[in-house]
């Protein structure tokens, strides 16, 4: 199957199965420390989390369910576009959701704690262990995984360019077409992430981020030369 996939689509693929299978063999914690996004007030922040964050994943379904959507969304994408222009919207995409995500949660820390960057001693409660503590920091800063954002940003590419194209859903399995299907996503991830709800660890925001910067892009070079293309 990947031999006729696009360049950059067949190399993203490969990149992220890499580092899933590499951060197996490295074990949750160590990986996670190293590649997934954090907070850039976190002690535990690196700046190249803000890109290898879009190559870890949280399980095998998360994982199957954003290479299978790039491979759906992201070949035409490729096909249409060429390499270079589609792998500069992957990563602007999916650096957007990292952006938004962040940027939501420092509101957050600046309502509880009164500062976008609170410190340490702020965060954790006195009294507690050294390691409840790096628990406590780790939970309050928050990790971001998974090539959600990018993967957004092309569903809102495809719902753009091809708008009128019939997608089969599997839940109910009926098909829509690609406009209202993007609409309805985005409106649902959204009402999740204002929500808020206890127990939801899905980054909404970094969905809403990818196809945020995914559109200003579309319109940057719709504007630059008169087409999407």
């Amino acid at each position: 199957m990947l031999q006729n996939t696009p360049t950059v689509v067949r190399n993203l693929i490969i990149i992220n199965v890499l580092f899933f299978l590499g951060s197996m063999v490295m074990g949750p914690g160590v990986s996670t420390d190293l590649f997934a996004g954090t907070y850039p007030g976190s002690p535990f922040f690196q700046p190249w989390q803000v890109v290898t964050h879009m190559f870890m994943h949280g399980g095998l379904a998360h994982i199957a369910f954003n290479m299978f959507a790039l491979f759906m969304f992201g070949s035409q994408l490729e096909r249409l576009w060429g390499a270079k222009r589609f792998l500069n919207y992957y990563l602007i995409s999916g650096l957007g959701g990292f952006v938004l995500h962040e940027l939501v949660l420092g509101f957050q820390l600046n309502e509880v704690y009164g500062t976008f960057f609170p410190t340490v001693e702020q965060v954790v409660p006195p009294g507690l262990t050294p390691t409840r503590a790096a628990q406590y920091v780790e939970y309050t800063f928050g990790r971001v995984v998974g090539a959600s954002g990018a993967i957004f940003g092309l569903l809102l590419a495809f719902g753009m360019l091809f708008p009128n194209t019939r997608l089969m859903l599997l839940f109910p399995p009926i098909p829509i077409k690609a406009k209202y299907f993007v609409i309805g996503y985005g409106a649902i991830e959204l009402y999740m992430g204002m929500a808020n709800s206890s127990g939801d660890n899905t980054a909404h925001f970094a969905h809403l981020g990818g196809m945020l910067f995914g559109y200003f892009l579309l319109k940057y070079w719709q504007k630059d030369r008169g087409t999407f293309y």
